[in-house]
């Protein structure tokens, strides 16, 4: 089982108690854009994602970590490694934090710097990227901070609210 700590916060696999902080996430409309969701996800659903969590990444080819507050046991948010390529050396990763009073607390950027040294120095993961949407000006200034690289644009790849948006790629390569 993995938990990773920080100064204020740790990372930790998922617990069968999750089920109703990852229900109110994943039906959480107004994050759908950055998550690629476009339907409700049920209840029994998630019950049988969070049955087979215990999968390493090999198996699973992906990782989600809850991030929780130091010697408090409920989630705060998600970090994810997803499309977990080991013949190459990379993956994706994604954070959401959920509620708006524990954003700008660097809970994030915590979050987001021990998931990075765990994919390069227990996985060796040669590169890792994100996909950011070119308005989401609080993600760009997360990743950039740690060194990730716009490499590109994907043009009116997001349909939102009737309007195409752009989305970027971020990636960082562990030298």
């Amino acid at each position: 089982m993995i938990t990773l700590k920080g100064e204020s916060i740790y990372l930790r696999a998922l617990e069968p108690q999750d089920l109703e902080f990852i229900y109110a996430i994943e039906n959480d409309q107004s994050i759908w854009e950055v998550s690629n969701t476009q339907t409700p996800y049920s209840r029994f659903l998630i019950k049988q994602y969070l049955e087979n969590a215990h999968q390493d990444i090999y198996e699973a080819k992906q990782l989600r970590l809850a991030i929780c507050r130091d010697e408090d046991f409920p989630a705060l948010g998600l970090i994810d490694l997803f499309d977990f390529d080991p013949r190459n050396n990379r993956a994706g990763i994604g954070i959401v934090i959920q509620k708006d009073e524990n954003k700008g607390q660097n809970i994030g950027s915590e979050a987001l710097e021990l998931l990075i040294k765990y994919a390069f120095y227990n996985l060796n993961l040669h590169q890792l990227y994100a996909n950011i949407g070119v308005e989401n000006e609080a993600s760009i200034a997360l990743f950039t901070k740690f060194g990730f690289e716009k490499i590109g644009i994907k043009k009116d790849w997001i349909l939102l609210h009737n309007k195409y948006h752009d989305e970027a790629v971020f990636q960082l390569i562990n030298k």
